[in-house]
């Protein structure tokens, strides 16, 4: 498993930039990046602002161009580690230690890089704020390093978000890279608040109601994708349930995914050893689902719970009945 910490956020010491960055959905880089070669599909992609951990998916595409970048660098000595300053004069000083000239302008010369644009947003899980910026640098292989792209140990990495303070599964990230591994990229959950028509068409067609737990305030629900919406780029009212936040965070998480057969839910064992998410397991959904509704989380299903092993749902009395379909 090859991890890479990646920078994203305004940086002291780089003159220029002009990266097209979304936390949640992409990345760029070009050559004049160090390791900008090395990322490679499948790879996972952890970002950071310098301060704290902002969240990590895996790596579904990267796109290849061609372009032209403005390089700034130190008129004395060529070196591109410079850095404007904002109250002192001159403007600009240069870090390398051999040299620390300070100069009013920087040399700038346009030459030609390759770039390199990654799209992730389909298993991007939000953590912003979980893992301290100086924790960060010492799970890096080299924690002394600057570059915007660092090489994390991914085995320590991973058991300090699944083990220790905001403690957080990681087990959608091992399904993506098989997912992305077998040629498909786009059958997940993705969390979307802040859509007040589409929340509202599922309002109106379910009630205030939880499809996991039950009736609800309105107020506590959020609209559920059940897949990529970043992806797909579109509002399906099929494609939706309204969800209690808790419930619908671990949804996102693949924690909790609904058995497109029986339609109960499916409770992942180290989230199931918790009481309040425990009796959740086996349990039909809430509301009344259309055929519509099942394909979409057929998918969530298949991303989730790609091996039928993994699903443990109890068998069901004689006397008891699942959600009702239309």
């Amino acid at each position: 498993m090859t991890a890479w910490l990646m920078y994203l956020g305004e940086d002291p010491k780089r003159v220029g930039g002009g990266y097209d960055d979304s936390s949640s959905s992409h990345y760029s880089w070009d050559s004049r990046v160090p390791n900008a070669a090395h990322v490679q599909v499948g790879d996972v992609i952890v970002l950071w602002d310098g301060q704290t951990l902002l969240g990590l998916s895996v790596i579904e595409d990267i796109e290849t161009g061609s372009g032209v970048k403005d390089v700034s660098s130190c008129p004395a000595c060529g070196k591109a580690d410079i850095a404007a300053r904002k109250t002192m004069t001159p403007k600009y000083r240069c870090w390398n230690q051999k040299c620390k000239a300070e100069f009013p302008d920087p040399k700038v010369q346009t030459v030609p890089v390759t770039t390199y644009r990654s799209r992730y947003e389909s298993g991007w899980i939000d953590l912003h704020g979980t893992v301290s910026g100086k924790e960060l640098r010492q799970l890096c292989e080299e924690p002394g390093s600057q570059n915007a792209l660092r090489r994390l140990r991914w085995d320590d990495f991973r058991n300090r978000v699944e083990t220790g303070k905001n403690a957080t599964p990681l087990d959608i990230i091992d399904t993506a890279r098989q997912v992305i591994a077998g040629g498909h990229t786009k059958a997940t959950v993705r969390v979307r608040k802040g859509q007040p028509a589409f929340r509202a068409t599922l309002l109106e067609t379910f009630g205030e109601v939880c499809a996991f737990v039950g009736p609800m305030p309105a107020y506590v629900l959020e609209a559920a994708h059940l897949y990529s919406y970043a992806a797909n780029g579109k509002h399906h009212p099929s494609g939706g349930l309204l969800l209690r936040r808790d419930v619908h965070r671990l949804f996102d998480l693949g924690q909790i995914a609904i058995n497109p057969a029986t339609l109960t839910l499916d409770v992942a064992p180290k989230t199931r050893a918790y009481s309040e998410y425990g009796k959740l397991h086996g349990q039909p959904l809430k509301v009344t689902t259309t055929t519509a509704h099942k394909k979409w989380i057929a998918k969530h299903w298949e991303m989730h719970r790609p091996n039928p092993e993994a699903a443990s749902i109890p068998a069901q009395n004689p006397g008891e009945q699942t959600a009702p379909t239309v």
